[in-house]
């Protein structure tokens, strides 16, 4: 069983997918957990009632994580309200394709400013708390299989996912003498809002053919990963992306 009792965890994108079904699980674990969404008033509120239905402690702080002073703010505040994080999850992100000839710069600049800057500023803003706490941490990146492999149609997409992986491994040097761990997790196809669209055009009968295991991901799957990632059971676990896909790129 993972234990994140008396442990702080921040959720950057915490309101949906992903994200939520991580602050969950990580709140069942026994940690305090902060959710820093962007607009989803009430997707946060869900997710703020189901942590405290359970006994733990959450708060939510509304941001632009791809805007400088809207994500330090809101960082500062989570921190206010409920101690220096012990752990980050970089979650926030878009995920929309379009083939090279119909990409404008606007499409380009979006997708990285969402997915890669939003990165770089979650974990500065949160790096400096961990810093002058003197306790180390843990930083989990979601990246994707996208961003090892590429993908046709959606090149802006993964390129911004492989750039966060090698943010991540640079991160992992500056700041293991901080004691402070970052890791990416690689999901493939997961069933959240942000890919239904896309599985509902593809088919999720032929998407799930190309998983060893023979079915989509789901968030809780991706949850599990991001918690044990966060908690002392990998703590000798830095610099690595820990790929959570049913095995679907052994399919080629």
């Amino acid at each position: 069983m993972i234990d994140l009792t008396g442990k702080h965890i921040i959720v950057a994108g915490g309101s949906r997918g992903i994200g939520a079904a991580t602050a969950r699980m990580a709140a069942s674990a026994g940690a305090c957990v902060s959710i820093i969404y962007h607009s989803r008033n009430e997707a946060a509120a869900s997710v703020l009632a189901s942590i405290e239905a359970g006994g733990r402690t959450a708060c939510a702080q509304q941001a632009d994580a791809s805007d400088e002073g809207q994500i330090t703010r809101a960082i500062d505040a989570a921190v206010a309200e409920l101690g220096t994080p012990h752990g980050l999850v970089v979650s926030a992100g878009i995920f929309e394709g379009k083939p090279l000839e119909e990409m404008d710069t606007d499409f380009w600049d979006r997708t990285m400013a969402v997915n890669l800057r939003s990165t770089f500023l979650a974990v500065k803003a949160s790096v400096r708390h961990m810093r002058q706490a003197g306790n180390g941490g843990s930083i989990v990146i979601y990246t994707s299989t996208a961003g090892q492999r590429g993908s046709a149609v959606y090149s802006a997409y993964a390129t911004s996912k492989g750039a966060q992986i090698m943010f991540m491994r640079s991160m992992a040097r500056e700041l293991g003498s901080d004691k402070i761990r970052v890791n990416c997790i690689a999901p493939a196809w997961t069933e959240t809002d942000m890919a239904d669209a896309s599985l509902t055009e593809l088919g999720r009968e032929e998407v799930a053919k190309d998983f060893v295991l023979g079915r989509i991901g789901l968030p809780s799957d991706v949850a599990g990963a991001t918690c044990f990632l966060l908690s002392d059971v990998a703590s000798f676990i830095t610099g690595t992306t820990v790929t959570v896909d049913g095995g679907m790129d052994m399919r080629g």
